[in-house]
């Protein structure tokens, strides 16, 4: 079995390579019409252009697991905002589709924590549509849609977790039925547990990506080596191996809050379990320190007994 280890957004170790360089809509208010349009293409230009960057970076170093940036376009989603980046920047969007075909590299979007289908309020989900909508429109504009995932969670209780469940298999269904396709369900950390998330992605059909460091901060007494069967079960039929999440705390009081590097004595019983159970599977590494973190921890592995380091960001068992 092989266990593919990647990364967020940033590679560290790049110099000037942020994805995510933005502009708020206060200061887009501020500049006259030009110069809104001069900053919007700058800003999209340099983000796509550092994308690019970092995919030959993990090509050079062996790391094929990528989460892209959400903040790629400015504004792209604000209701005052709206432009045409689609067009203007089809030659970038289309080189970082082609990078990723060719070298078999997996990606996938992130949105943000607003990104909610369980609100009781109109609004909220009308922009967790809209957020959905440009994510999606990414990664056809790469021409990924087909293959690439949006990675969202459940969202919040508000309460009352069954009505919020409810509310979002409601809302859920209002999303196009392409981009549900492309969705995959994250526990989290304070609500909803991985037994929940999990019937909500069985009952739509959607791959579940198990968190572990939240899994140890929100698991209600359940035990993840015995769901990993109806974790695996629920990627069948996409052509990928499911795909896992890690990270280990800051500290024991921060226990939530995502160290620097992983914790290998933290680590362990997950990649010890995934062993177990003999089936391979992709990892995003959360840590702070991106790319560091993830191939600091494949050598970490690679020095334990039975554990072969087979490329830079990958490690055969």
């Amino acid at each position: 079995m092989i266990l593919r280890l990647g990364y967020v957004s940033i590679a560290l170790s790049l110099w000037e390579a942020s994805p995510s360089r933005t502009l708020t809509f206060t200061n887009w208010s501020k500049l006259d019409e030009r110069s809104r349009k001069e900053k919007l293409h700058y800003l999209t230009e340099q983000n796509l252009k550092n994308t690019i960057r970092i995919i030959h970076y993990n090509i050079a170093h062996g790391i094929d697991v990528y989460r892209m940036s959400s903040s790629l376009v400015p504004l792209a989603t604000h209701p005052e905002v709206k432009w045409d980046y689609l067009t203007v920047f089809r030659t970038q969007f289309k080189e970082i589709g082609r990078l990723v075909k060719k070298y078999n590299l997996r990606v996938t979007f992130h949105p943000n924590q607003f990104t909610l289908f369980t609100s009781p309020q109109d609004h909220v989900t009308t922009n967790a549509i809209t957020s959905m909508v440009y994510h999606f429109q990414m990664l056809e504009a790469m021409g990924l849609h087909k293959d690439a995932t949006i990675n969202i969670h459940i969202g919040g209780a508000y309460g009352n977790k069954q009505e919020a469940i409810k509310r979002f298999n409601r809302n859920f269904a209002k999303l196009d039925q392409e981009i549900q396709m492309q969705t995959t369900l994250e526990n989290d950390d304070k609500t909803y547990t991985v037994e929940e998330t999990l019937q909500v992605c069985e009952q739509h059909g959607i791959p579940f990506v198990f968190d572990y460091h939240h899994y140890r901060a929100n698991s209600r007494d359940e035990v993840f080596e015995d769901l990993l069967p109806r974790i695996f079960a629920t990627w069948k039929g996409t052509e990928k191996v499911p795909k896992f999440h890690l990270s280990s705390p800051k500290s024991e009081k921060l226990f939530r809050a995502h160290a620097d590097y992983v914790d290998l004595d933290f680590a362990i019983p997950f990649i010890k379990a995934l062993q177990t159970y003999g089936k391979s599977a992709d990892i995003m590494i959360e840590a702070k320190a991106k790319d560091k973190a993830a191939l600091k921890l494949v050598e970490d592995l690679s020095k334990i007994r039975g554990f072969k380091r087979i490329k830079g960001g990958a490690i055969e068992l």
